[in-house]
């Protein structure tokens, strides 16, 4: 399976922003954007004329980053998102916001959304009390996610139930119980309390040509 094996904070400063692919480091004086924050490479400082095209691409390629997600994933959610009654962009993001992996994140029980894939691929998720360990699984209104009882011992999930609520806030559509290591899905997000800080438009713009 293809992923991305380099530097995740060159795709931040790519990026010119923070994507939080690094959980808590992102949030201290040591996070690379902090330091140089320009892209990386010989002509990172220089001064480029960014056009339409160009600006269009840089949002989607900072969305794809953002979840974790290579370009054939990608596109493939956007035709579903087209395909759907709603605005396009709004569904796009509904999708992103719906894996499992991301559910794990916004609940708490990892500190970034590379260590939330890891974790549901390392078979420590179960969904309405089954195993899961596809990241892109896609959960429903009323699911129960919640770590697997083997698995709530190791380190990490003990750190994220000492550490909760000391962080990043739980969205709404999520209820988060730490003592139990179980997130539910109240219901699936509105596109206004998705906090991604994305113009999906230009992203419905760059495919729609």
């Amino acid at each position: 399976m293809a992923r991305y094996t380099g530097a995740d904070c060159k795709r931040c400063r790519r990026e010119k922003t923070k994507l939080y692919l690094k959980g808590s480091k992102c949030d201290t004086p040591k996070c690379p954007i902090e330091i140089r924050p320009y892209p990386p490479g010989e002509h990172g400082r220089g001064r480029t004329k960014d056009s339409e095209y160009l600006l269009q691409k840089r949002e989607k390629q900072k969305c794809a980053r953002i979840y974790g997600i290579l370009e054939k994933q990608f596109r493939g959610y956007y035709d579903e998102a087209n395909r759907r009654a709603g605005k396009t962009g709004d569904e796009l993001l509904k999708i992103l916001e719906s894996r499992l992996d991301n559910v794990v994140y916004r609940g708490g029980f990892a500190p970034s959304r590379d260590a939330a894939r890891q974790a549901v691929r390392h078979g420590h998720v179960q969904v309405n009390g089954r195993k899961v360990d596809i990241p892109s699984y896609r959960i429903s209104e009323n699911d129960i996610v919640e770590i697997a009882p083997k698995a709530r011992e190791l380190t990490p999930f003990i750190v994220a139930r000492e550490t909760a609520g000391q962080g990043r806030a739980v969205p709404a559509w999520l209820e988060s119980i730490p003592s139990q290591m179980r997130i539910l899905v109240h219901s699936l997000p509105a596109r206004q309390v998705i906090d991604t800080q994305v113009q999906e438009q230009l992203i419905v713009e760059l495919y729609s040509k």
